[in-house]
């Protein structure tokens, strides 16, 4: 029997009336694997291949046959957003079939949520902090909610690989199922994972089944990418490049073999089979022109069945359709330029950037005495902003522009989107996948354009600070999938302590008392704890129990204390992310969105793609007051940190030592690129990670990434000083750092590496007194933990080792 044919008949019906021709290879594969095995299943594919469906339509071919007695499945996803678009999509599919959707988060209405537990049936989806909050404040309804619970779907679940959430989400699910008496199987969805096997373990633990990844072959993609280089004020860099008059990097339009004397030679019998080999292999990655024969393009690309990214010139893409005022950011004119009449993403790394690009766009608008085409979306606004910015995408009469951080980045269906921009960089091969991936719908190819921006160096800075390293790293980005299609592994192996934290004190405040025994009974056999041990869990509870967190009964349980019931009774503790104290922003009736640090009276804030003058701060209330006004200010909504791999920051070094170019680089990048080569071969950066600026000044770039870089910088601070003389390091992390220093190159490479090689405590890298926060609740625990957390969990000293010592054989 064929799948279509397994399928239910209103799922049938389904794939009639939407016209689909055929099921797709990863909805095959998905049935095969839901339908005829009992383990749990990890489906990865590019966005929008059909993922959602492919899960599902089994799991409702199963429900129509045998109907769950409770909720059947549990749909968990990272974003209110995504729930929102799931939710409509999944209610149209299951209406006909009478199989309940439903959904739970903090923007849905009481009403909603009480049908629910009266008739709890078909689909909840839910957000892991609503599920916190049901767990905690519905404890004693969960056997009957979730009594059949047979399927536990996981969407997005790249996004929860790499931090708390993550491991709050994996407890959640084994606290339920233990609750509830039951071993659903857990499906994952992603269409960006960098090692699938070791992310089917994690996704598998606890539930003693394997994990089935189905292979299935993808269709092959085309890239329309493009990457342009801005100075945000004074010449660009091909004019600059003419004016030194040095070579401006040029297209080359086509190669010839010549022979003796400049005579075009005849071709041979190789280079006749060479060429109809490579006509008949339309799919590899188009190569710059130039590019000789073979798999290999002039831009050092291997041959990619996959993915082929066309010559920016050989495109149509970037035909301006407005004109900036005269007086614009290059770069973002460059944007307001290419946007109208389309519609766009434009993908920011910070909410703060989020509104300070958006007022400036807007303001383009007014000056050009146009309407209004740009919006907003971010995690701070609030949720009838967000809203509405999501209808007003998916209206395919409408030609908006969104700005938008990474709350858009994930799956949410915002219509059919022509183009994207990326501001500088992502951190991420994952999350570049996943921004280009939000177009490129419904046939045709995504489509992204990199806008780099860059301060023109000042005349004095030293060598590190005049490369375009947010350029170098946007092209390692791509070229890392491109080549060996490298996206980001799982981090599975931090010492979880604030979470610890908060499965204690979240168990404690769910079951009532507890012994010291039933509570590590509880907590410890969580399979995201495994590094925890029963010392480590000894350590948290007394000081708890010293800081009124927890209370120790006459009767030697333990209940949470008043310091700790402050804490729990909290709508804030069912995240275990880090949030910043935040006052919610109104002007009239309409509630804006939240900042932090709110100005006193009188003075602006942005928010909302606006500016604003604030009337009056509720202190008490966390209320802030205002009234829109023109103009530009900063906004501010928290601190927004970036973590880059060591593998992305190779690539980028190597981007420096290449000669040959990328097909997407436009010509303001090709020439700022071939100035950073020419500064970087002409002073050595690439050779040597050590350099001298001058005197006893010296720079070294390690290419490591952020934590391995972190570790490096104080094993130099802690271990290494002294007896190099190494004074007033300033990091650019994880570029670069700059010091004095009395020891020549040799001694500096000598002295490293005996100390890194040295069996040292890790908790040596950690600074007397020091105590680095880092997570949500580490503020809440013992110093001890929290420094063992870092130097043990955060800081990448094996990583650093590895380099360390590839420098003392090489330089040594």
């Amino acid at each position: 029997m064929g799948t279509f044919d397994r399928y239910a008949p209103f799922i049938q019906d389904f794939i009639y009336s939407h016209d689909w021709e055929s099921l797709r290879s990863i909805q095959v594969a998905a049935a095969h694997a839901i339908f005829d095995t009992d383990e749990n299943v990890l489906l990865t594919a590019q966005t929008a291949s059909g993922k959602t469906e492919a899960a599902f339509f089994p799991i409702l071919t199963q429900f129509w046959e045998d109907p769950p007695a409770s909720v059947g499945a549990l749909y968990i996803g990272p974003l209110k957003a995504l729930i929102n678009d799931q939710f409509h999509r999944l209610d149209d599919l299951c209406d006909e079939a009478g199989i309940p959707v439903w959904h739970w988060h903090g923007d849905v209405a009481a009403s909603h949520k009480h049908r629910l537990l009266k008739q709890p049936s078909g689909i909840l989806q839910i957000t892991p902090e609503s599920l916190e909050a049901l767990l905690l404040h519905r404890h004693s309804a969960v056997g009957r909610l979730f009594g059949d619970l047979r399927y536990v779907v996981i969407d997005e679940v790249h996004s929860l690989l790499r931090g708390d959430r993550g491991g709050q989400t994996l407890c959640l699910i084994e606290r339920l199922s233990r609750m509830a008496g039951v071993n659903p199987r857990r499906i994952g969805l992603s269409a960006t994972i960098g090692d699938p096997e070791r992310t089917g373990a994690f996704l598998s633990s606890g539930t003693g089944r394997g994990c089935i990844i189905p292979r299935f072959e993808e269709p092959r993609r085309t890239w329309r990418l493009s990457m342009e280089h801005f100075y945000i004020t004074g010449p660009q860099a091909t004019q600059r490049a003419a004016e030194a008059g040095a070579a401006v990097p040029a297209e080359v339009v086509s190669c010839e073999r010549l022979g003796a004397g400049g005579v075009r030679a005849v071709p041979d019998l190789e280079d006749l089979l060479d060429r109809a080999q490579d006509a008949e292999a339309p799919a590899q990655l188009a190569p710059a022109r130039g590019a000789g024969a073979g798999g290999q393009g002039a831009d050092g690309g291997r041959a990619d069945p996959e993915v082929s990214v066309p010559e920016v010139s050989e495109t149509e893409l970037m035909a301006p359709t407005d004109t900036a005022p005269a007086d614009a950011d290059p770069g973002l004119a460059y944007i307001f330029e290419h946007t109208r009449g389309r519609k766009c993403l434009v993908f920011v790394n910070s909410r703060e950037e989020a509104e300070a690009v958006c007022t400036v766009l807007r303001q383009y608008c007014e000056a050009r005495r146009e309407p209004d085409r740009f919006l907003i979306h971010h995690g701070n606004l609030s949720a009838s902003f967000r809203q509405t910015a999501e209808e007003l995408m998916r209206d395919e009469e409408v030609a908006l522009t969104t700005v938008t951080t990474a709350t858009l980045e994930l799956g949410i269906d915002i219509g059919r989107l022509e183009r994207a921009f990326q501001i500088d960089a992502p951190f991420t091969v994952s999350s570049f996948l996943q921004r280009m991936g939000r177009t490129g719908r419904r046939d045709l190819p995504p489509e992204m354009h990199f806008v780099m921006r860059e301060e023109q160096p000042e005349p004095r800075s030293m060598l590190p600070e005049t490369i375009p390293w947010k350029l170098l790293q946007g092209i390692a980005l791509v070229q890392l999938y491109r080549e060996d299609k490298w996206v980001e592994p799982p981090r599975l192996d931090r010492l979880p302590y604030s979470l610890l934290y908060h499965q204690v004190m979240a168990t404690l405040a769910s079951c009532g008392e507890l012994t010291p025994a039933e509570l590590a009974g509880r907590v410890l056999t969580l399979s995201y704890f495994h590094r925890v041990t029963a010392d480590d869990l000894r350590v948290l509870l007394r000081h708890l129990i010293e800081t009124d967190h927890v209370e120790l009964t006459e009767g030697g349980g333990l209940i949470v204390g008043l310091a700790g019931e402050r804490i729990t009774n909290s709508f804030k503790f069912y995240a275990v992310f880090q949030e910043n104290e935040e006052f919610t922003v109104r002007c009239e009736s309409s509630e804006l969105g939240t900042i932090v640090n709110p100005p006193p009276a009188g003075e602006r804030i942005a928010i909302a793609g606006h500016c604003w003058i604030v009337e009056e701060v509720d202190w008490k209330r966390h209320l802030v007051y205002c009234t829109q006004v023109k103009g530009r200010v900063p906004a501010y909504f928290g601190d927004c940190a970036g973590d880059i791999d060591t593998h992305v920051l190779d690539r980028m070094r190597r981007v420096l030592t290449e000669s040959c170019g990328y097909p997407y680089l436009m010509a303001n990048a090709r020439a700022r690129l071939a100035q950073a080569r020419h500064v970087a071969a002409n002073a050595h950066l690439t050779d040597r990670p050590l350099i001298n600026l001058g005197g006893d000044t010296w720079a070294l770039l390690p290419w490591l990434g952020s934590y391995a870089f972190l570790a490096l910088e104080r094993l130099l601070k802690i271990r290494c000083a002294g007896e190099l003389g190494l004074k007033g390091l300033d990091p650019s992390r994880p570029y670069f750092m700059q010091f004095r220093m009395k020891a020549d190159e040799a001694t500096f490479y000598r002295v490293v590496a005996e100390q890194a090689r040295a069996d040292f405590d890790p908790m040596e890298l950690v600074y007397p007194g020091e105590v680095p926060y880092f997570d949500k609740y580490d503020e809440l625990l013992p110093a001890e933990l929290v420094r063992k957390g870092f130097a043990e969990g955060v800081l990448d000293i094996e990583g650093m080792r590895e380099h360390v010592a590839e420098w003392e054989r090489a330089f040594a």
